[in-house]
């Protein structure tokens, strides 16, 4: 083994001195060196992000024992505080500058007692919790500050793969730090991380530090939130994840406007389309959501669908999958109107269905 790493070292070495002959190729010529974009782009969305710092109390159960000064003194056991101060830190993005809203992730302030925010002329201002949504791991603070600079927000479902995105954050509180890498993938489900995951991959190096900060397109536009990496000892290795912003502001607005979040729920339950049902169905269709079940005198009963539609686009979006459909039914509101395209019996149909409330399962009350 060491004999091969020298060997690699020995031939890299090489390298330069087998170039000097080489002629100039077409792609070495127009690299855009010389007109670099994003120093300009970055001059403009990089006060838009900032830092939070966050200080949770966390208070340790007593054994009561202790609480007896002669079992104290007997095992001499020293007065210890009954609760510590946990800090930690992440970044948010500045979604409106007029009236101070703040996105993050939820994980980066959940359970804090005191939320500070760390702009980038290095001012620390208080924060306040406006509303979270756990299941998204979305969170919005306020702050009060009459010079604050916005993001202008893009839109996350005309991403592409292989798409420039540019990652802005704190990692391990160094600081405002900028990394750059491509769209690796869309729509990542299925990952444990969070309830409603429809993810976009990124191989932009996101560290610790980063939750909560921006990932913008080349244009400056805000496209996700970044949220989480998948590393074996905690540090990017150049698969991380943010949560679109189409997704995130939805939660935001209705933060904005219900001070929580109102879920909507269709009243099915569904499956994922695969290929043996597709054959079963007789249909060609690949992707879907098919409908295994209905809820009694649900939405969807009350729309007219059955057992066996294959649901294929919801709103003019594609369904690719039943974590998709999900996704897109969980986070309309109570009362909005869905336009539903489905396949029965190999013939396309177009179904409105009315979003109705989610229906909480009761609790079994103790004997």
């Amino acid at each position: 083994m060491k004999t091969k790493m020298i060997r690699f070292f020995q031939v890299v070495a090489l390298l330069p001195i087998f170039a000097i002959g080489l002629p100039r190729t077409e792609a070495a010529a127009v690299l855009p060196l010389a007109n670099n974009p994003l120093p300009e782009m970055l001059k403009k969305v990089v006060p838009g992000v900032v830092n939070i710092s966050t200080r949770t109390r966390i208070r340790f159960e007593e054994n009561p024992l202790f609480r007896d000064p002669f079992f104290r003194q007997f095992f001499d056991i020293p007065n210890m505080p009954l609760e510590r101060e946990q800090q930690s830190l992440g970044s948010g993005v500045i979604i409106d500058a007029g009236k101070g809203y703040i996105l993050t992730n939820n994980h980066v302030i959940d359970k804090a007692d005191k939320i500070t925010v760390t702009l980038q002329d290095g001012q620390n201002v208080d924060a306040k919790l406006v509303g979270s949504d756990p299941t998204t791991d979305i969170a919005l603070i306020q702050i009060k500050n009459g010079h604050l600079v916005e993001l202008p927000k893009g839109n996350s479902d005309q991403l592409r793969v292989g798409d420039f995105v540019v990652a802005i954050g704190s990692p391990f509180g160094l600081g405002q730090t900028v990394t750059s890498g491509i769209v690796s993938a869309l729509g990542r489900t299925s990952l444990g991380i969070e309830g409603y995951e429809d993810f976009i991959q990124t191989d932009a190096s996101i560290n610790p530090g980063n939750s909560g900060g921006a990932l913008v397109n080349l244009n400056g536009e805000l496209v996700g939130i970044n949220t989480a990496i998948v590393g074996p000892s905690g540090g990017n290795v150049g698969i991380g994840f943010a949560i679109p912003i189409n997704l995130a502001n939805q939660v935001a607005n209705q933060i904005i406007h219900f001070g929580k979040i109102q879920r909507g729920q269709l009243g099915v339950q569904i499956q994922d389309l695969t290929p043996a049902l597709a054959n079963a169905f007789g249909i060609r269709q690949q992707h879907g959501a098919v409908i295994a079940g209905i809820v009694s005198g649900s939405a969807a009963e009350k729309a007219g669908l059955e057992r066996g539609d294959v649901v294929i686009a919801v709103n003019g979006q594609p369904v690719e999958s039943a974590t998709k459909l999900h996704n897109q039914i969980a986070l309309m509101q109570v009362g909005d109107q869905v336009n539903m395209d489905i396949l029965r019996n190999g013939e396309e149909l177009n179904i409105k269905a009315r979003i109705g409330k989610t229906v909480e399962a009761k609790r079994l009350q103790p004997y």
